[in-house]
């Protein structure tokens, strides 16, 4: 039995027609890393995949040593929240195969909404590595407002097998590029002005990094006091990640009982362009232009890969994708679009 045949169906058709995710990786050194990810399921829900760009490979990387991953999906206020444990595999063994995939993922719904043919030429955000996630355990609730009480559960039976990742290349991973690295006080402020929404994340007793949804975040002298939603069925205590939208993160220690916790800085991390100005990702500066296809040719010498091909004519959209244009209220191949939702 899958996942899409035992969930009820409103978690299953918000599963399958959701875009975003929190997506955690465990570090060498221990500390969960969040960030938000674009996730195209499985249509039997058996696997939740996602992509990032081979020029920026940590994401994958960090899953290719420690598979133990996790994701987290809400969305409206009438519809579930999903926390979900599960085991990676890194497919990087060929890499035209990943663009194919990727852009009928995801060609449709791009930032600024650039003509393809500009679109087309952005290969340091098209070439890609995807990871595919086996869920072992998902918590949900039926809508945000339900947090405080307990989630209902689905654990992966057992003898549940999970695949292995594609042997890792050859040779050490590229350098990482130099991204600015404001004070950890300046990005705090920066994050809560613009009011983004904060997730934190932590390791459970087995090793998975779960992130999870707060509903407000103060900043203090020496870190962030964070409300946290009482229902959270895991420990919050230890190593942990503060995100803001990906933007802004934030790396400490949480502590602490009940809804309030105290999250205590120790590091940030560097500030990725193309999350802040998306417009990067069609007309990136001389420099982060330099970075990207620096890495990118590293990185497909030790595959021994040449640089993909991206189509020359935008290919149709999968039917995952489809399904989430639709939930968008977005109109496809010249069909009435729905009345948006909210």
């Amino acid at each position: 039995m899958t996942p899409g045949d035992e969930l009820p169906d409103h978690v299953r058709t918000f599963l399958r027609s959701g875009s975003i995710a929190q997506y955690a990786t465990v570090s060498a050194a221990g500390m969960p890393i969040d960030t938000p990810v674009l996730y195209f399921p499985s249509e039997d829900l058996r696997s939740f995949n996602l992509a990032t760009g081979l020029s920026y490979p940590a994401k994958a990387e960090r899953a290719r040593r420690n598979p133990r991953v996790g994701l987290y999906l809400e969305g409206g206020p009438d519809e579930p929240v999903v926390s979900i444990a599960g085991m990676a595999a890194v497919r990087d063994a060929d890499l035209q195969d990943n663009v194919n995939r990727y852009v009928a993922e995801a060609c449709y719904t791009l930032p600024y909404d650039p003509p393809w043919e500009l679109a087309r030429q952005a290969v340091w955000y098209w070439t890609r590595i995807i990871v595919e996630i086996t869920p072992v355990q998902m918590l949900w609730w039926d809508r945000p407002a339900d947090m405080d009480g307990l989630p209902q559960r689905w654990e992966a039976p057992p003898g549940t097998s999970y695949r292995p990742s594609d042997p890792a290349p050859p040779g050490k991973v590229s350098a990482a590029a130099k991204w600015d690295m404001p004070a950890w006080r300046d990005l705090a402020g920066q994050a809560l002005a613009r009011g983004a929404r904060g997730h934190v994340s932590v390791c459970t007793a087995a090793g998975f990094p779960l992130p999870a949804g707060l509903r407000q975040v103060e900043l203090v002298e020496d870190g962030f006091l964070l409300d946290v939603p009482g229902g959270i069925a895991w420990p919050l205590s230890g190593p942990a990640c503060l995100t803001f939208g990906g933007i802004e993160t934030f790396l400490g220690r949480i502590s602490g009982h009940g809804a309030r916790r105290h999250l205590a800085v120790e590091r940030t991390l560097p500030i990725f362009p193309m999350t802040q100005d998306m417009a990067q990702l069609w007309h990136p500066t001389p420099d982060t232009r330099a970075q990207l296809m620096r890495r990118l040719e590293e990185e497909l010498l030790r595959r021994g890969q040449p640089v993909p091909t991206v189509p020359e004519t935008r290919p149709p959209p999968s039917e995952g994708y489809r399904r989430r244009l639709l939930r968008m209220g977005k109109s496809i191949e010249g069909e009435k679009a729905p009345p948006k939702r909210g």
